[in-house]
């Protein structure tokens, strides 16, 4: 599934008529478990982490939107593919963690992820224990988006994706390489970088001098996605 799923990434790299790329299960028990414990033995291992590590190098060089939408387990390996995309709507009867302590082993991914999007203290109580958290949980403290019913839920998550769906392209991937770019930066140096793609970026778009055109007619923007 790993090699698949890379597969797909690196197409989803060259369309350029994508408005945003969503994990779904499609069902109502797990969005993921995790690798298999037996990929994480001495003759499989090396070969496991590069494959299933090469999925992220593949999701950061990804500018349109990336979504997970999860509607029950979401463990080990699955947990870091979720963290890693930019927007995750989970169901409350969802159940989130890394319980990868728990069999002499930790996540590398989170290890390196967690610090950025939920800070240290949380970061060490979650790796540290294994334990398994809920969607509320999640949500409070940053690793999840929106928590919905389970009656509902497929229209809920359509109603929270068409806030993004009715932008305009490039300029959703101009922002977020902006954001993307001031990751590892200090204040300033992300300030610098974000200045250089607004300018040279964003506004070089028709979309761009669409929309403030729009605004100023007092009319709906007619986004061109150019």
């Amino acid at each position: 599934m790993m090699k698949e799923i890379n597969e797909v990434l690196l197409d989803v790299k060259k369309d350029g008529s994508l408005q945003m790329l969503v994990f779904d299960h499609g069902g109502d028990k797990a969005f993921c478990d995790g690798v298999d414990v037996a990929d994480h033995t001495e003759d499989r291992v090396d070969e496991m982490i590069d494959v299933f590590h090469r999925m992220f190098r593949h999701l950061m060089e990804i500018d349109i939107p990336t979504i997970a939408v999860v509607n029950g387990r979401s463990l080990g390996g699955g947990c870091e593919l979720m963290s890693f995309c930019d927007i995750v709507v989970a169901s409350e009867k969802s159940r989130i963690g890394q319980p990868e302590i728990a069999v002499g082993v930790f996540p590398p991914v989170a290890a390196a992820w967690f610090p950025k999007i939920i800070g240290l203290k949380k970061t060490y109580e979650l790796l540290l224990t294994g334990k398994m958290i809920s969607a509320k949980e999640a949500e409070a403290i940053g690793l999840v988006n929106a928590v919905f019913p389970v009656e509902g839920f497929k229209e809920s998550v359509d109603k929270f994706l068409g806030d993004f769906m009715n932008k305009s392209r490039p300029v959703i991937m101009w922002t977020k390489k902006a954001i993307k770019a001031g990751l590892s930066l200090d204040f300033l140096q992300a300030l610098n970088a974000s200045e250089v793609i607004y300018n040279k970026g964003c506004m070089a778009t028709e979309d761009a001098k669409e929309g403030i055109t729009a605004f100023m007619e007092k009319r709906k923007a007619v986004w061109k996605d150019k």
